[in-house]
């Protein structure tokens, strides 16, 4: 296997070949977390935002970029605390790693580690940072399926992830 080329800089992702495989790889950042943050009286905590790319509103897990503020020896964990804050306005008192993976790996080489996030205490407004519009929901786990569903049926969508987590739920 070849070392990767750079076809196209972007302002925050580059466009690579390698061999003959096109992908793409985020700049500047030394990881990616994913967080499933579950109340104490049993709802799950989610996001709500507009993607430009799918140019609709998408139901998600609270999720960010590790090192993306500057610090280049920020942990998985540091920035999972981070964004589910950024995001939510919540803290987690429970932090535990789930596992990681591949989010798309015929076009990006990233790689997701999750959290699961308990023991919430609500202690900010949430909503993202700089141009983020995001809106929080909290869903009792036990009508997630049909929620997700309910969402769908109003022209939104619903990253894949969360229906992954799922069974982390019951």
């Amino acid at each position: 296997m070849s070392n990767p080329e750079r076809l196209c800089k972007g302002r925050y992702i580059d466009f690579m070949v390698r061999d003959t495989w096109e992908y793409t790889t985020r700049k500047n950042i030394t990881g990616i977390v994913g967080i499933v943050p579950l109340t104490d009286d049993g709802k799950i905590i989610l996001c709500e935002q507009y993607r430009p790319p799918l140019d609709k509103n998408v139901i998600e897990l609270p999720a960010g970029l590790v090192g993306d503020e500057g610090d280049k020896n920020e942990t998985l964990e540091s920035a999972a605390r981070r964004e589910l804050m950024e995001e939510t306005g919540y803290e987690a008192g429970e932090m535990k790693f789930l596992f990681e993976g591949a989010t798309s790996p015929g076009v990006t080489d990233e790689i997701l580690t999750f959290f699961l996030a308990t023991n919430l205490k609500k202690t900010g407004a949430g909503g993202g940072v700089d141009s983020e519009d995001i809106i929080v929901h909290e869903i009792p786990v036990d009508g997630l399926f049909e929620w997700l569903e309910e969402q769908k049926a109003a022209d939104k969508l619903v990253d894949m992830k969360v229906y992954s987590v799922l069974h982390y739920c019951k």
